[in-house]
């Protein structure tokens, strides 16, 4: 990995920390990884405190970016369900590291807290 990029040319992790920006954007995938598709609805539910405009902007990048594919149904009331598209599987080896390095960090702290000597 070069250090050497600048704002024209991001180095391929910055580029993809972009795609990927957002506080809801990784548990929406977590939860699309699980379930084959799911309504927006569901969506919310699984996402405690998440409101219905940021769930919307959120799953629009991640469309745009084609990480994310939008299937509506010619139905009444309408129903519209998400699901990560074959690019977006891409993705998966990734948030699985993440996952693996982000218990890894909370061991570590835990541990750290429970050696530092009590004031």
């Amino acid at each position: 990995m070069s250090s050497g990029h600048s704002a024209e040319s991001p180095c391929s992790a910055v580029s993809t920390l972009q795609v990927l920006s957002g506080k809801w954007k990784w548990l929406i995938l977590y939860h699309l990884f699980q379930h084959p598709s799911l309504r927006f609805s569901e969506l919310m539910r699984r996402i405690p405190g998440i409101t219905q405009r940021v769930l919307t902007k959120q799953l629009r990048e991640l469309e745009e970016e084609g990480i994310v594919e939008r299937t509506v149904y010619p139905e009444v009331p309408p129903r519209v369900e998400y699901a990560i598209t074959p690019y977006g599987q891409s993705l998966r080896p990734i948030l699985d590291l993440m996952h693996a390095w982000g218990l890894e960090h909370l061991r570590r702290k835990a541990e750290r807290a429970h050696q530092e000597p009590k004031l």
